[in-house]
């Protein structure tokens, strides 16, 4: 491995709409009726972010480092694991160049909270928030997303030896 060896990983995760559950988004709390059914806080675009980092690292995913069996606190903020996952990565010699998350969604607008967002996540992984992009589409009310079943988010992330 050459000491500028760049890596990309891809991360996707969905998960399903809550009654009476808080929902939180790229580490920012939304206000809302329903939130995300998970283990934890079940913060997709964290989540995504999560999987694309270990991918690129070759690292394994959030299920292999964060068990829903009991090793994990319940309701755990991502960010908490973002900021574990990453950290691994940093200890095996990988540094985050950019990483680019888009949330998939008929709502809520992040429009209003994408630079909170942006920061909460940079924070989490000890980054300049210019490193990080959140998005946003809809689906035109197709599929889970477009019935307002449920969220997903999709991330890919570059990173270099460091």
């Amino acid at each position: 491995m050459s000491e500028g060896e760049l890596r990309v990983g891809l991360g996707v995760d969905a998960h399903a709409l809550e009654e009476g559950v808080p929902l939180v988004l790229g580490g920012v709390r939304v206000e809302s009726a329903r939130g995300l059914a998970g283990h934890s806080d079940g913060d997709v675009i964290a989540h995504a972010l999560i999987d694309a980092i270990l991918g690129a690292a070759g690292m394994g995913d959030i299920g292999s480092l964060f068990p829903s069996d009991g090793g994990t606190p319940p309701g755990v903020s991502s960010l908490v694991l973002l900021e574990d996952a990453y950290s691994r990565v940093r200890a095996a010699g990988w540094e985050l160049v950019n990483a680019d998350c888009v949330f998939i969604g008929q709502e809520p607008r992040l429009a209003p909270i994408r630079d909170e967002m942006r920061a909460a996540l940079a924070s989490a992984l000890d980054v300049d928030r210019e490193r990080i992009t959140v998005r946003a589409t809809t689906t035109d009310g197709l599929g889970f997303t477009g019935r307002g079943d449920g969220l997903a988010a999709q991330s890919i992330a570059l990173i270099r030896r460091a």
